[in-house]
């Protein structure tokens, strides 16, 4: 009996022992509201919608200790559609991350699988969108992938330690066909953090974007169709008290382009080919934190588009406005405001392109101008 009892003695130890190094979460958020939209084909709409200020979604993290500092890390995290209970991100199983890798404390984390571009991960969060607004503020298109319209599959990732504030990083993604180049993507970016200050800039290339199913940027997952696309950009945050205020420039240029995935239609009209597609855009956002339960954030997007087509070249412009007011009823539970705008301006490009489109609006406009307001829930756990 004595050896039984030191032998379980000696048993439970070990478990704690690991369940102290090992460790697998479950988390969430489910982000579900009413949206109405002001043209829709010439019609207004209202609908149920899921996921805007952040995207609806449920997944695992884990992390074992290897010792020495080092760590395995692997994150499976599946977006949901709350109205309807279907999958995200083309109905894949865990469509927003999926990868396994390993971290140390000193020279950072190497990851491979379906992960966010450096877009997403160092200039993103100085965008209003891709920080604090979510989908509705998105710049046109979302032509930057600053609100990650897309992931990047069989991706190859590298981040390092935050270095007195500094971090960078970049990944590539392998086409996974014969022709190495076909749907390929690689991407590098920096950020630096100081008190109230986050700066951070990025760049990414991809060839061949949506052109196959098990490329870097898959067909039902791209933002835009096309033979290359090249995004840079930079942007700077400051926060001082309770207020908030950032800019942001970003370059986002398409060769060939076909179509674009939010309104899945061809982007030039027939008899015309639409050699390249290129976008400017200039944010100025801000926040208020009136108090810790409270928030009301604006923001103005500046877009010049050049629409190259075989027709000649034309450069609308594009202007975005959006504000949001944020009230927390709990520390993982909020509800929250939100209307966006969008108009049109300058030269014609007698395409789809002359009609606004916010992203997540239920369709194009049938005019230059549209208007979406959304009132939501949000729960985090």
């Amino acid at each position: 009996m004595r050896i039984k009892a030191i032998s379980l003695t000696a048993l439970a130890c070990i478990a704690t022992s690991v369940h102290a190094q090992n460790s697998v979460t479950l988390y969430g958020i489910l982000d579900e509201g009413f949206d109405y939209t002001s043209n829709v084909g010439g019609n207004h709409a209202y609908e149920l919608t899921s996921g805007y200020a952040a995207g609806s979604r449920w997944g695992l993290r884990g992390v074992e200790d290897l010792g020495g500092g080092t760590k395995a890390v692997f994150q499976l995290e599946s977006g949901v559609n709350l109205s309807n209970g279907a999958a995200g991100q083309g109905g894949r199983m865990f469509g927003r991350q999926a990868y396994v890798g390993l971290n140390n404390d000193r020279f950072g984390s190497i990851r491979l699988g379906r992960q966010y571009d450096s877009v997403v991960d160092y200039l993103a969060p100085t965008t209003a969108n891709g920080n604090w607004a979510g989908y509705l503020f998105a710049h046109p298109f979302d032509n930057d992938n600053t609100d990650n319209s897309f992931r990047v599959n069989n991706t190859v990732k590298y981040a390092s330690p935050s270095l007195s504030g500094f971090r960078f990083g970049g990944t590539y993604s392998f086409s996974n066909e014969t022709n190495f180049a076909s749907n390929r993507q690689y991407s590098v970016g920096a950020s630096y953090a100081n008190g109230g200050l986050l700066a951070g800039a990025a760049y990414l290339r991809a060839d061949g974007t949506g052109s196959n199913a098990n490329g870097a940027i898959a067909t039902n997952d791209a933002s835009f169709i096309a033979r290359r696309m090249q995004i840079f950009g930079a942007g700077v945050n400051y926060t001082f008290g309770n207020a908030t205020a950032g800019f942001a420039y970003t370059n986002s240029s398409y060769r060939d382009p076909v179509t674009n995935g939010y309104i899945g239609v061809p982007l030039a009209p027939a008899g015309n080919s639409l050699k390249n597609l290129k976008y400017q855009n200039f944010e100025v956002n801000g926040k208020y934190q009136f108090t810790p339960d409270f928030f009301v954030g604006a923001q103005y997007v500046y877009s010049i588009e050049t629409y190259d087509s075989a027709a000649g070249t034309v450069k609308p412009r594009i202007h975005s406005a959006g504000l949001m007011a944020d009230y927390f009823l709990s520390k993982r539970t909020d509800v929250y405001l939100q209307g966006a705008y969008q108009k049109i301006t300058g030269e014609s490009t007698e395409s789809v392109m002359d009609q606004a489109f916010i992203p997540g609006a239920l369709g194009l406009s049938s005019n230059s101008e549209q208007f979406v307001a959304r009132v939501a829930l949000r729960h985090a756990f």
